[in-house]
């Protein structure tokens, strides 16, 4: 099973379920949402049997299997879905196939469970390649088999501006779309495909996606990175820059030195956008703004921003971005949503003691951010950048660098022996991060997150553990029947090939040596742009 439960016992018989078995209880709608592939039916006297007890914790189960039938006791709702999908793994991969009138085998067991971090992650940038919500939808659906719980989206960067605004139109209508992009390996002269991209997400299709997740347990993260990044927004909305300056929306990888203005006129613009994206999602307890790879060159030289920095009493920029993003997250705090940032603005300071901090240049910022008092979530470039390549192998489609393997992943403790006690109560858990400037399709989503988001779902739910790649031989089976299109262990297909990888153009560990030690400066990159 991945991920491998706390406690599984074997016990003597077995149960024979049946497509159509009845479900009973006092959590038959989470049971039912969790296996729609075996068209369960609430009944009152079911061959399923549900109870909560709140003594568990909410995302807890116990599931045992006898002679007479599948008994699940879990804390709440999600506990039960939880155990609905380990229940599924105890049956053949066939039953992941759509089918009636079908009957498997469900061996004996016993299950205690219940996740070692509360927040087990996938990041997915739709900014520099959009994906339509079909696609969104799937993800979910493949997230909640492998128990993930949280979907962060990268809804805008300098590529594209991903979602509609009944408020500022444009960002819709011109931000979406590029003529252009690049199609160059990392530190290549541009070279360019010549065909328009472009999309975004209505407020109907958030709302439909929000819905969606809830119902898998799955919460959704939307990400409206700030104050950097912006060419998209100002594409539309030129006056919301430094500057004034009419940027167009971005067809190459790298940073722009495009900012948006700290002033009233662009917090106001950001709290109307948080208002739409709250309101679509539904219930959002987190919104990460970002804060990341800023250059704040523009501020220093405009006499207006300098001159409301004086007046809020600041000396520096970069005092004046902490503030910034610190208005921000107050705005989000008086929604009910927790801001989320980068790295970057931690050491920036000035932070809300509330905001979460995503460490992506390493666990010692990490550590650092713990310390602080602010609650972290590991997103190491190693090894939960899934932009890398899997293997240093010309074999493998082109990657951003090499190489972030499935055992990497696998071994990963977020919240490592040699931290304190109180700093690793400050990990909040685990998420990988999938940028997209070199994923230019939902085949290649696929691609690049399974099976290392399989490992991921281990070291989210249970931690480390023996015995992983075994089972994963035997899961794999599991994602054939549902057509993931994901990696196979020994290399890929020749059809997944496409461009080739070079090897060596980017390793992990130059990239690990270049990030080490690095603060917020102008001269900071994310190696996955």
């Amino acid at each position: 099973m991945i991920p491998r439960p706390a406690l599984l016992s074997d016990l003597a018989g077995s149960y024979e379920l049946t497509a159509g078995a009845t479900v009973s209880g006092d959590l038959v709608d989470a049971v039912r949402r969790a296996l729609p592939l075996l068209d369960l039916r609430p009944g009152d006297a079911g061959e399923i049997d549900v109870r909560r007890d709140p003594a568990l914790g909410e995302e807890a189960y116990r599931l045992t299997v006898g002679s007479r039938g599948v008994e699940i006791v879990a804390g709440g709702p999600a506990g039960a879905f939880y155990a609905a999908q380990s229940l599924h793994q105890l049956l053949p991969a066939a039953s992941y196939r759509f089918s009636t009138g079908t009957s498997w085998p469900v061996p004996g067991v016993r299950i205690e469970d219940a996740p070692r971090f509360a927040w087990r992650g996938l990041h997915l940038d739709v900014a520099r390649h959009f994906f339509p919500k079909r696609e969104i939808l799937r993800l979910l659906d493949l997230m909640a088999m492998h128990k993930l719980n949280r979907l962060h989206l990268h809804l805008v960067d300098d590529q594209g501006w991903r979602v509609e605004s009944r408020a500022y139109p444009l960002l819709h209508e011109v931000s979406s779309h590029r003529p252009r992009t690049a199609t160059n390996y990392w530190r290549e002269p541009d070279t360019y495909d010549d065909l328009p991209h472009g999309g975004y997400y209505t407020l109907d299709d958030l709302a439909e996606i929000g819905a969606y997740a809830r119902a898998r347990c799955v919460t959704v993260v939307p990400e409206i990175d700030v104050p950097g990044h912006a060419s998209a927004i100002l594409a539309a909305y030129p006056s919301l820059g430094a500057t004034g300056e009419r940027y167009d929306v971005l067809d190459r990888w790298g940073i722009s030195s495009a900012i948006l203005s700290p002033l009233p006129p662009t917090v106001e613009f950001l709290t109307t956008i948080f208002d739409e994206l709250i309101g679509a999602l539904g219930e959002t307890p987190y919104v990460h703004i970002g804060g990341d790879e800023v250059v704040l060159d523009h501020w220093g030289e405009s006499a207006e921003i300098i001159a409301y920095r004086d007046s809020l009493g600041l000396a520096t920029s970069n005092d004046l971005q902490a503030w910034f993003l610190r208005r921000l997250a107050d705005a989000l705090a008086e929604r009910g949503a927790r801001a989320v940032v980068w790295d970057e603005a931690f050491v920036s300071g000035g932070l809300r003691e509330d905001t979460v901090v995503m460490p992506w240049r390493g666990m010692g910022v990490g550590r650092r951010a713990a310390a602080a008092g602010h609650d972290v979530v590991a997103t190491p470039v190693f090894p939960l950048y899934f932009d890398y390549a899997e293997a240093a192998s010309a074999d493998e489609p082109m990657a951003i660098g090499d190489a972030v393997t499935v055992s990497d992943v696998a071994a990963f403790d977020p919240a490592p022996d040699s931290w304190t006690e109180e700093e690793r109560a400050r990990v909040l858990g685990v998420q990988a991060q999938l940028w997209t400037e070199r994923v230019p399709d939902a085949r290649t989503v696929d691609y690049r997150l399974w099976p290392r988001a399989c490992a991921l779902a281990e070291v989210g739910w249970t931690g480390p553990a023996d015995g992983f790649e075994g089972r994963l031989e035997e899961h794999l089976g599991r994602l054939d029947a549902l057509g993931v299109e994901y990696r196979p262990l020994a290399g890929p297909h020749p059809w997944q090939r496409r461009r080739p990888h070079r090897p060596g153009v980017v390793r992990v560990s130059e990239v690990m040596a270049r990030i080490d030690g690095m603060t917020h400066d102008a001269e900071s990159t994310r190696p996955s742009v």
